[in-house]
């Protein structure tokens, strides 16, 4: 088990909205998160003691490093707080996560901060995609291809066609999931698009292809925008309760994490795995200690898993490597239904990287707050009929980093 980590509240950003265009900057957007996220937690600026920054690419995309210099900027009660920046591709954010929590676990502090932020839409796209191609490993893999990422998917995709067979109106399924999710989600990016009937199929007209098998619905979107957690040691979430009327039972924590890494270039993960069930074992490790840790078996144990689709095949992969179904069968879970809303394990409910969209260094963060809101009640119109219990999975790179917390209310 591990040392329960409360969250007291949090933000997330309108993930529609572009920043640059509106004439505001990668600051605006961070004193936005933080400070709906100390107002919707009920607690005073004062009371956070440490503050922790998930983020990629703010060098590249903005302009700014030391972002961590921001919460001081946003609260002169934060001007002398230690703060640091964490990055691990699209789990910064988590990793960010996992450092306050250790923090916290170590005694050091009481209450921690985390926001995640990315501003990504300030670039034309083919130069978003160069510098979001820093998570590869540059001059070494997806050289000779105009989108890094859709190429390295794309190869995903056709490794799991080699060992087990792949369809893609399974992977079309899983997108129409995701942009369906969305539209209950007011902070989705995608809520208001029109989706042509024909579009989540393999018409080259309707869904032109982007590089290989992977196609425009496939793809997880360019996206501004940041998530905040305040999170907090059990000794200051029952403070926090009974100055707020509260039990301490109904704050969410985190019950669990996973975390492995594995060599940067995916070749290298590919050969590795070539004997062994799952293309990425190390990604089902993560998964499987997370719940662990939280006093968990079988997936299904389990309400719900908010996981990273960054293309439809990275979902696929995460629907076996957790367990849900065998070695190469995601598909079965797919066409049965299981990971829909209604089904035994709704997936994405908030919309996913795909529908939701993907601020790269905060997706790890709204990962963890859209399952402390589900397990609270709190989701609104894309809140699950059952939830007390969440994991989420987010990837970094071609899973090179993987990382999973289970987020619960209750025992």
């Amino acid at each position: 088990m591990s040392t329960p980590i409360y969250i007291l509240g949090g933000s997330q950003t309108d993930f529609a909205r572009n920043w640059a265009r509106e004439g505001l900057e990668i600051y605006d957007m961070f004193s936005a998160a933080l400070t709906e996220a100390v107002a919707e937690a009920g607690i005073e600026p004062a009371q956070i003691d440490v503050g922790h920054v998930g983020n990629f690419v703010g060098d590249l995309f903005a302009g700014q490093g030391l972002i961590g210099g921001f919460f001081g900027q946003v609260y002169e009660e934060l001007a002398s707080i230690p703060t640091s920046r964490h990055e691990a591709a699209c789990a910064s954010g988590s990793i960010a996560v996992m450092s306050a929590m250790r923090d916290i676990e170590a005694g050091h502090y009481n209450v921690a901060c985390v926001l995640g932020l990315e501003l990504m839409r300030n670039v034309n796209g083919r130069t978003g995609a160069e510098h979001l191609g820093a998570a590869a490993w540059q001059g070494h893999e997806a050289t000779d291809c105009d989108f890094p990422w859709p190429h390295l998917f794309d190869r995903i995709t056709r490794e799991y066609d080699q060992r087990y067979g792949i369809d893609g109106e399974h992977l079309n399924r899983i997108a129409e999931i995701n942009f369906g999710n969305a539209r209950l989600n007011h902070r989705a990016q995608s809520r208001d698009w029109q989706f042509p009937e024909g579009c989540f199929s393999d018409n080259d007209e309707l869904n032109p292809v982007i590089e290989g098998r992977v196609r425009k619905m496939d793809c997880g979107q360019i996206t501004d925008g940041a998530a905040c957690i305040i999170l907090a040691s059990e000794s200051a979430a029952r403070a926090h309760a009974q100055k707020h009327g509260l039990s301490l039972e109904d704050i969410p924590r985190i019950k669990g994490w996973g975390h492995r890494s594995a060599p940067i270039m995916l070749e290298t993960k590919l050969r590795a795995s070539k004997d062994q069930p799952l293309l990425f074992p190390h990604a089902a490790m993560a998964l499987e200690e997370a719940r662990r840790r939280a006093g968990f078996g079988h997936i299904t144990e389990l309400d719900g898993l908010e996981t990273h689709d960054c293309f439809t095949v990275t979902e696929y992969m995460a629907i076996d490597h957790s367990g849900l179904t065998a070695p190469g069968e995601s598909w079965k879970a797919v066409e049965e239904g299981r990971i829909s809303r209604n089904g035994d394990l709704p997936i994405n409910p908030s919309g996913g990287l795909i529908g939701l969209g993907h601020p790269v260094g905060a997706t790890g963060v709204r990962m963890v707050l859209d399952c402390a809101r589900q397990v609270t009640g709190g989701a609104g119109d894309y809140q699950l009929s059952k939830a007390q219990n969440m994991q989420t999975f987010n990837v970094g790179g071609s899973t090179t980093t993987c990382a999973s917390f289970i987020i619960g209310v209750g025992p």
